[in-house]
C-alpha cells in the first residue's frame, strides 16, 4: 500500500464516527422527543399543533415555542437520525452545536409561554427540551471522542 492511499484511508477513518455505547442513549432520547410531540407543549396544545401551526389561535402561542418545534424536529431527529445512520463525523458536529442553539431555545420557549400571561409551559415543551440538552451533550461528547 503506497503512503498515498494510507493516507487516505486514515482521513477518511477520522472523518466517520462511532458513538459505541452513546448510541443506546442517543437513540431512545430521540424516541422521547417524538413523544413529546404528542404531549400538550401550551394549554391543550400538542407539540406536533404547534410545529403544524394548528394550535388554537387563542392561545398565543408565539414564535419562540414553534420556531423551537421546528428546530427541534430538524436538528434532533434529523440531523441526529443522519449522524446515526452515516457516520459522518460532520453530521455528528452540526448535532451537536446546533443542539445547543437549540437547546437554548427550549429553555427561551419554556420563560416565553412562563411569561405570557397565557397558559404556562405544559410537560411535553418541558420534556422536548431537556430532550435537546441530552441530545447536544452526548453529540458533544461523541464529536470529542476520537475512539
Amino acid at each position: 500500500m503506497s503512503e498515498a492511499e494510507e493516507q487516505r484511508q486514515q482521513r477518511a477513518w477520522l472523518r466517520r464516527i462511532d458513538p459505541g455505547s452513546r448510541a443506546m442513549v442517543i437513540a431512545p432520547v430521540m424516541l422521547v422527543l417524538v413523544v413529546s410531540a404528542m404531549l400538550p407543549w401550551a394549554g391543550d396544545a400538542a407539540g406536533w399543533e404547534v410545529l403544524t401551526g394548528q394550535a388554537d389561535p387563542a392561545l398565543k402561542i408565539g414564535l419562540l415555542p414553534w420556531l423551537f418545534a421546528v428546530n427541534s424536529t430538524v436538528v434532533g431527529l434529523g440531523v441526529g437520525a443522519l449522524a446515526l445512520i452515516t457516520r459522518r463525523w460532520l453530521f455528528a458536529f452540526v448535532a451537536g452545536m446546533a443542539g445547543l442553539v437549540v437547546a437554548f431555545e427550549g429553555v427561551i420557549a419554556i420563560w416565553s409561554r412562563q411569561t405570557s400571561g397565557q397558559h404556562g409551559p405544559a410537560l411535553g415543551l418541558i420534556i422536548a427540551a431537556a430532550c435537546m440538552v441530552v441530545l447536544a451533550v452526548q453529540w458533544i461528547k461523541v464529536i470529542w471522542s476520537r475512539d
